[in-house]
């Protein structure tokens, strides 16, 4: 399980809803990386390094890039023309504040980089729109949820 970004093109009038749907349809093709989001890729390495230090960089012919960050397992990927963050739940307190800070610094590039929206499903709306203390507690206590069910 993890805590999930999106980045999404909005058109006007459309709702989130159906911009999520147009993604999962979508997702179903598999499509090379459009030049644009490699091109917005080469530039966004260079500062989620950075960011966040040592970084896995994987890349797979045209089809999807992967840039992961061991210590905090948030990881940034390129499939086709979608673009998401994900981190785990392994985080609470402070932790997942510090955690949280740097998915949103590395949201706000991503953004400024490809021009997309970065949308978190979690809370219903765009990053930008969600107050930091709400994630922050959603992180928390869903990572000591499933610490107490499972362990850990």
């Amino acid at each position: 399980m993890s805590y999930d970004i999106y980045f999404l093109n909005r058109r006007d009038g459309q709702s989130w809803d159906e911009v999520l749907e147009a993604m999962e349809g979508a997702a179903e093709d598999s499509e090379p990386i459009p030049a644009r989001l490699l091109e917005a890729w080469d530039r966004i390495v260079p500062q989620a390094r950075a960011l966040l230090g040592g970084v896995d960089i994987t890349e797979y012919e045209q089809e999807s890039r992967d840039l992961s960050h061991s210590d905090t397992g948030i990881d940034l990927s390129v499939f086709g023309d979608e673009v998401s963050i994900t981190v785990p739940y392994w985080h609470a307190g402070n932790d997942a504040a510090g955690v949280l800070g740097k998915v949103f610094t590395l949201s706000a590039i991503v953004e400024k980089e490809t021009g997309l929206t970065a949308y978190d499903p979690q809370v219903d709306r765009p990053l930008a729109d969600a107050s930091p203390q709400c994630v922050i507690g959603l992180m928390s206590r869903t990572t000591e949820d499933l610490r107490s069910r499972y362990g850990g």
